[in-house]
C-alpha cells in the first residue's frame, strides 16, 4: 500500500483560497503579497496565515461561501485522484487552506480522497471573526504525513508528497518520493522530481510503480 499526499492551493487546485476570499473583502492584493512572502519562506507560515485571516474579519458568511464555491481543481486533478483511489492507493490532502473550499472543489468534480487535513475560518454572528483554527497552523505537514502513514500502516518510505510552497517543505523532505508541482525556488531543491501538469505527475507515479501504465 502507498500513501499519496497532495497540497491543495497551488497543487491540486490553481485557485488561492485566501485571495478569493480577499477579493470579496477588498484586500486581495494585500493577501497575495503575504502569500508570496510565505511561499518563498520569507516569513513563517503560521504568521502569514494569521495575517491573512485577520484581513478577512467581518466578511459575511454569504460572501465566504461564494468565494469557496469559486475554488476549482486543476485540469486532470480529479482524474488522477480517481485513478489512485481505484488502484488502492490511500489519497490525502494536507493543506493550510480551508476545509470548506476543499470540499466545494472536490464535490463539484465528483472527486474524493481518503483523508483531508485542513484549517478552518470560524464565524460569529454570520461573519468571519478574523481568526483561524486547525491542525496546520503551527503544526507541520511532516507530522501530518507521519501520523497518516502510521494510521494506515505504511512506512514513510512508501509515501509520496506533492506540493509547491514553503509550507510543503516538511512533508517533501520526509516522504519516500517528493514531487514538486511548479515548485517555488526555495522548494525545488527538496524535490526528487519536478512536474508542471497533472499528466506529468501521473507519468512520475507510473514510473515509480504507484500507478499502472494504461
Amino acid at each position: 500500500m502507498t500513501v499519496v499526499a497532495f497540497d491543495f492551493d497551488g497543487t491540486l487546485s490553481d485557485s488561492e483560497m485566501t485571495v478569493l476570499l480577499g477579493e470579496r473583502r477588498g484586500v486581495a492584493d494585500d493577501m497575495a503579497a503575504i502569500t508570496e512572502r510565505a511561499m518563498n519562506d520569507e516569513i513563517g507560515y503560521a504568521e502569514s496565515l494569521r495575517e491573512r485571516a485577520a484581513l478577512l474579519e467581518g466578511l459575511p458568511a454569504e460572501d465566504a461561501r461564494t468565494a469557496f464555491d469559486e475554488v476549482e481543481l486543476r485540469e486532470g486533478a480529479a482524474d488522477l485522484v480517481a485513478d489512485l483511489n481505484d488502484a488502492g492507493v490511500t489519497t490525502a490532502i494536507l493543506t493550510g487552506g480551508f476545509e470548506r473550499g476543499v470540499a466545494a472543489a472536490l464535490e463539484r468534480e465528483g472527486a474524493s480522497v481518503d483523508h483531508i487535513v485542513s484549517n478552518r475560518l470560524p464565524m460569529e454572528d454570520g461573519r468571519l471573526t478574523g481568526e483561524v483554527e486547525g491542525p496546520l497552523i503551527e503544526g507541520t505537514k511532516d507530522d501530518a504525513l507521519e501520523e497518516l502513514a502510521a494510521d494506515v500502516g505504511v512506512d514513510l518510505a512508501d509515501t509520496v508528497a506533492v506540493g509547491d510552497g514553503a509550507n510543503d517543505l516538511p512533508m517533501l523532505e520526509v516522504a519516500g518520493l517528493s514531487i514538486g508541482f511548479e515548485p517555488k525556488p526555495a522548494v525545488e531543491p527538496a524535490c526528487d522530481v519536478v512536474v508542471n501538469s497533472m499528466d506529468e505527475a501521473r507519468g512520475t507515479l507510473v514510473e515509480e510503480g504507484v500507478l499502472a501504465d494504461d
